[in-house]
């Protein structure tokens, strides 16, 4: 099953720098010779979002995106994607916009 998910990358991990992270096993293996993108879910939140998001204590809500394709940080992607077996760990199947 897929579903869509739009986020903004803050960090990336190529595929040659994996090895330089202590990453879950699991997700190890997902990544081999592939890009780790660490994206908060929803996008970029505009300034009056980020202090109402402090106000009520609703912190960022990051998801891990295992992918073939690099992207910048700072980018907002729209994908779609599949579960894996790692919470909060997904699989890209395709890049909506890039």
């Amino acid at each position: 099953m897929t579903e869509t998910i739009t986020g903004e990358v803050i960090h990336v991990v190529p595929p040659d720098e994996l090895d330089d992270y202590d990453l879950d096993p699991e997700l190890a293996s997902l990544a081999d010779s592939r890009y780790v993108l660490v994206c908060r879910k929803g996008g970029r939140p505009s300034w009056l979002e980020r202090i109402v998001a402090f106000f009520r204590r609703d912190p960022i809500e990051p998801v891990t995106l295992v992918a073939d394709t690099a992207v910048d940080e700072g980018e907002e992607v729209t994908v779609r994607v599949s579960e894996t077996g790692v919470a909060g760990v997904y699989d890209v199947v395709e890049f909506e916009s890039e």
